[in-house]
């Protein structure tokens, strides 16, 4: 009797809880994207891109808040966010990297042939890069374990953080060279749906090592911490590109190779692994049409 009496103002203050930390988390994303949208009228390369990298590193930080404010969220929930941020990265790759790629290869003086020879090969040193990277960096999958030479030399903490790493720099590297190039619009919308997908990316990140135990403090600030590598990665991508426009397209397309490799390789395993395909799937066709959508109406 007494504990169906004190069991529901908990089970309602833990539902206020999340309410309120999805608020948070979506106003100041809805902030983040409505000053991404002013990276456009940015005259510095490397200004717009250290803008650019921190908006979706805030994005990251502020996917964590729930995770505060929440015990737990379903397994399902989880990996609909998971489909989610892989849809907008997969659309990403394609408007905002692969279709931009080639119009500045072609902007070149390449052809048809020489401009997807191109922007194929940078494809492929992308995510070749990405593979050697994960081969060679000691890191731990969320549901696969650990990889990588030494792996049990370093603690599980930085295990996870590094794992984080990968996901990310990518993203920051695309950032960069999308701002390096001559297309600010389509620039600004690469950053929004990056951002977009980080807050839910944030989010699975600390739900992810809450999972395996840490305390919320240290989930969160793992999260956060993560997020970090992408202001760093966009002004090394941006400072690369500046040296000479002909790595353009290159460095482009190298982005979304990373980009794809991280959404086959780790985003969409992860998602399936627990018997909700549909759910993972559904999020990613979201994910994919929301970024789409961004990429026509700001480009």
């Amino acid at each position: 009797m007494h504990q169906t009496r004190f069991s529901r103002p908990l089970t309602s203050f833990r539902t206020v809880r999340r309410g309120l930390g999805g608020t948070v988390a979506c106003a100041g994303l809805l902030l983040l994207i409505l000053e991404s949208i002013d990276l456009a009228q940015s005259n510095s390369p490397l200004g717009a891109a250290l803008t650019g990298g921190s908006i979706a590193a805030l994005a990251t930080a502020l996917g964590t808040v729930p995770v505060l404010l929440s015990h737990q969220f379903s397994q399902r929930a989880y990996d609909s966010m998971l489909g989610f941020g892989a849809g907008v990265m997969l659309a990403a790759s394609s408007f905002s990297l692969v279709i931009p790629a080639l119009a500045a290869a072609k902007s070149q003086g390449a052809g048809p042939w020489g401009s997807g020879a191109i922007v194929g090969g940078g494809v492929l040193l992308g995510a070749l890069a990405l593979l050697l990277i994960d081969r060679l960096v000691p890191h731990e999958h969320f549901v696969k374990g650990v990889e990588g030479p030494e792996s049990r030399a370093l603690k599980r903490v930085w295990l996870f953080v590094l794992a984080i790493v990968l996901h990310n720099l990518p993203e920051g590297l695309a950032i960069g060279v999308a701002f390096a190039g001559t297309d600010p619009v389509g620039a600004t919308a690469l950053t929004t749906g990056i951002a977009i997908q980080d807050a839910p990316e944030g989010l699975v990140v600390a739900l992810a090592l809450r999972s395996v135990g840490y305390g919320r403090g240290t989930s969160v600030g793992l999260g956060v911490l993560s997020g970090l590598v992408e202001p760093i990665a966009a002004v090394f991508g941006a400072a690369i590109i500046g040296l000479t426009a002909g790595l353009l397209p290159w460095g482009l397309a190298m982005a979304a190779g990373a980009m794809l490799f991280v959404i086959s390789h780790e985003i969409i395993p992860e998602s399936h692994r627990r018997g909700h395909e549909a759910y993972a799937t559904g999020g990613l066709m979201l994910g994919f049409v929301l970024m789409m959508v961004l990429d026509t109406a700001l480009g």
